[in-house]
């Protein structure tokens, strides 16, 4: 399946048990109740990434086993009958039972969108607030744009995730990052890579934030990166603004829902 979803009111994509032993609300949880309802079926969801708290989702593709053989049209209609509208099953097609969409991942696209210069509260997101982060400062976008292409290859993102991030390596491949103007005082930045570690998107874009209000040199971007110093990358940037748009697998059917994958220099 692919899966678009408003993460807003959502702790997340997976499961989680209160300590009052109550489920939290989570995409998995409610995703997994609708499709048990149409396939009367214990059903186990596994999702290609692990969205945090209040990311949204435009290309999330989830697997699951079933026995009942239901064409995939009829798949989209039941699913989404009992869905809540905030989530929204988008395509369903049959796969190869040895395909996983964890470890079959070969890259994964997301974009930060974000609102500058809203010290003028005429500027500040109102009814896109739930997908848009803002900040009052007015945002250099080209010094933006030179910072962000120091992200690209591959390097240790130590300093870009959380300290008790809990991954037996932080060294990553980033294959886009770019900041893209989409509209008057609005822009997104654009990130693809083989992975990402704990908030490190959001980290990244809380360093070009920095960089945006002069704060930091575009051409401090290579040591911040090679320091592996958390301290020297910017804050973490609210989970709002970033949604999961695409991911891509090595000899498996793209996701023909997701945005383009061009840069934003060619559209």
């Amino acid at each position: 399946m692919i899966v678009a979803y408003d993460g807003t009111d959502f702790h997340g994509w997976q499961k989680q048990v209160h300590p009052d032993r109550r489920y939290l609300r989570t995409v998995q949880d409610v995703l997994e109740k609708a499709v048990v309802k149409v396939m009367r079926q214990p059903i186990i969801l596994t999702g290609a990434s692990r969205t945090d708290s209040g990311v949204h989702a435009r290309g999330q593709v989830v697997t699951f086993d079933a026995k009942n053989e239901i064409p995939p049209d009829k798949l989209i209609l039941g699913f989404n009958s009992w869905l809540p509208d905030d989530v929204q099953v988008r395509a369903v097609d049959v796969v190869d039972n040895k395909f996983n969409p964890i470890n079959h991942c070969t890259s994964k696209g997301y974009t930060y969108s974000l609102a500058h210069g809203c010290s003028n509260p005429l500027r500040k997101p109102l009814f896109d607030r739930h997908f848009h982060a803002f900040t009052a400062y007015a945002l250099d976008i080209e010094k933006m744009q030179e910072a962000a292409k120091h992200f690209l290859g591959e390097h240790d993102f130590a300093g870009f995730t959380k300290l008790n991030h809990g991954r037996k390596t932080t060294v990553r491949r980033i294959d886009t990052c770019e900041v893209c103007k989409t509209e008057e005082w609005k822009i997104i930045i654009n990130i693809a890579g083989a992975g990402f570690l704990w908030n490190m998107v959001r980290i990244i874009a809380g360093t070009l934030l920095e960089v945006g209000r002069g704060y930091t040199s575009p051409d401090a971007i290579p040591e911040i990166i090679a320091s592996c110093d958390r301290r020297r990358a910017g804050k973490t940037m609210p989970a709002q603004g970033l949604s999961l748009e695409w991911v891509a697998f090595d000899d498996q059917l793209p996701n023909k829902l997701a945005i383009s994958k061009k840069p934003c220099s060619e559209k």
